[in-house]
């Protein structure tokens, strides 16, 4: 059957070579002669492309299949290598990191269990106790890798809650005594409530909604207004309030790395609060975990080695392809509120046995081996060289903020701590704001449809601003201070427009 001539194996292991020869010479001409980080092309245009092929009908051949590529896939492509990619949280990749993504889409183990596995298991496991070193944690600690910020925080979400039900059950005596009784968590689960930073990641509305909470159970604590990072006092308050107001605080959240600012909140006082109050303490540092392998700013997380969960997103600033995120807890064993035993799959004799199954720990069953990239990265170069990469584009940043500081067209949000920079073009005095708004927006636009750069915008008290996310140690300050022109460039001219500019009143 000539289908067979399609599976990997011994028999085709020379062609699977050609195959991925020819593949990686095309990405690899690819990435060589990109001269702009997008194409400009729209969805309208590029929809067209993709429904005109036929699925049904197979090329039959790996070079004319990489030929229809390059025209529904490559020539549009998002390029993050490119140094004015400048918009979200995307990074460049270190290539051992490409070299061990190869070889897990080759081999493609299974996390679930050991017997899909075998030694990836133990590697996965020793990469996630050294990111528990690396946080501090201490030798109980434990944790799983997931496929990104989104699913650890989550997770985080899931244990805090099925600990402060037991802990809540044990102390009230519910009948039975047991963290599941469905009278108990009936009667407690909508007290539940979780505090966090107002400009904390989506995904813990996202998760409290999944988790069956409160649709009022996230409590926005506000941020200083010069530094965004989370208010101790307003902490506090929140805090006592809740506590006042019989409901029960299951976790509080903190951002080492907010999505707009890179903000890091203030992790000492905070966790001060959450031993006082006795609450779960998270801390999301999916964007600031490059501080764990920095030369010089690791006293920037100090603070996190007295959390009880941690997400890490090592495809942010350890320059991993995606995906590739672990949540690592304090306490080893409150990983268990994850676990179920299924017959077919893991049962009990195999954890008696001590067979390591890392689906009792994790949310996902199928998972992949995601930890190669990381483990091949240190093997290769090494943390202290990743942690460099990292600075050198938190160095760029306050470069940056510096020049736009000096530049009078601009207005700039924060000065960062990490890699991000809000700012917002600035018109003429006496321009309307929701012109303004529009000026930036369409500034935004135009650099995408161009191709020249792409940026990105958020929303900052109630208007539109722009932001770069430097993830690239290749950006340079001429780049940035280019991209500064154009998007200047564009404003000015879609403010020039006859009967766009309205004088406020």
């Amino acid at each position: 059957m000539r289908s067979r001539s399609h599976l990997l194996n011994g028999a085709t292991a020379e062609r699977y070579h050609q195959d991925v020869s020819l593949a990686a010479a095309r990405i690899a001409r690819k990435l060589a002669t990109t001269d702009r980080p997008f194409s400009g092309a729209n969805p309208q245009e590029l929809a067209q492309v993709v429904d005109s092929v036929d699925l049904d009908t197979p090329l039959g051949d790996t070079a004319a299949a990489l030929d229809e590529l390059e025209r529904v896939y490559l020539r549009d492509a998002v390029y993050f290598h490119h140094p004015r990619y400048l918009a979200h949280l995307n990074c460049p990749l270190v290539l051992p990191a490409v070299v061990g993504e190869a070889v897990i889409a080759a081999v493609n183990s299974s996390m679930d269990t050991w017997d899909q596995s075998g030694g990836a298991t133990l590697m996965e496991r020793r990469l996630v106790d050294w990111t528990a070193a690396r946080i501090g944690l201490g030798t109980a600690a434990d944790g799983v890798f997931t496929s990104g910020g989104t699913q650890s925080n989550m997770h985080a979400m899931l244990l805090a809650r099925e600990e402060t039900l037991r802990l809540a059950a044990k102390k009230a005596r519910i009948p039975g005594d047991a963290p599941d009784s469905a009278a108990g968590r009936a009667e407690l689960l909508p007290t539940l409530r979780v505090l966090t930073s107002e400009i904390s990641h989506f995904s813990i509305e996202k998760s409290a909604r999944v988790l069956g909470l409160a649709p009022d159970a996230v409590i926005p604590v506000p941020v200083d207004a010069a530094t965004r990072r989370m208010r101790p006092d307003a902490l506090a308050h929140e805090l006592e309030r809740c506590t006042r107001a019989g409901k029960t605080v299951m976790a509080v959240v903190a951002t080492a790395g907010t999505t707009d600012f890179g903000s890091i909140d203030p992790l000492p006082r905070i966790a001060d609060l959450c031993e006082q109050y006795d609450t779960w303490l998270h801390v999301d540092a999916a964007y600031g975990c490059g501080l764990l392998v920095s030369p010089t700013r690791r006293h920037l997380l100090a603070g996190i080695e007295r959390a009880d969960s941690v997400t890490v997103d090592y495809h942010k600033s350890f320059f991993q392809p995606v995906s590739a995120s672990a949540i690592v807890v304090r306490d080893r064993t409150v990983l268990g509120h994850a676990t179920h035993h299924a017959d077919y799959l893991n049962p009990e004799w195999m954890a008696e046995k001590a067979i390591p199954n890392q689906v009792n720990k994790s949310l996902q069953t199928t998972r992949r081996f995601d930890a190669l990239k990381l483990w091949m990265t240190l093997r290769i170069m090494g943390p202290d060289a990743v942690g460099e990469l990292f600075d050198e584009v938190v160095d760029r940043a306050a470069q940056a903020w510096q020049l736009l500081q000096d530049d009078p067209r601009f207005d700039v949000a924060v000065r960062p701590e990490l890699s991000t920079l809000v700012f917002r073009y600035r018109p003429a005095p006496g321009t309307a704001a929701d012109l303004a708004d529009s000026a930036n927006l369409h500034a935004r636009e135009m650099l995408a449809a161009t191709g020249e750069a792409v940026i990105a915008s958020t929303v900052v008290d109630g208007r539109h601003w722009l932001k770069f996310t430097l993830l690239n140690p290749l950006t340079s300050l001429e780049d940035i201070s280019t991209t500064l022109d154009l998007v200047a460039q564009h404003a000015e001219r879609h403010l020039a427009v006859p009967g766009s500019t309205v004088v406020a009143t």
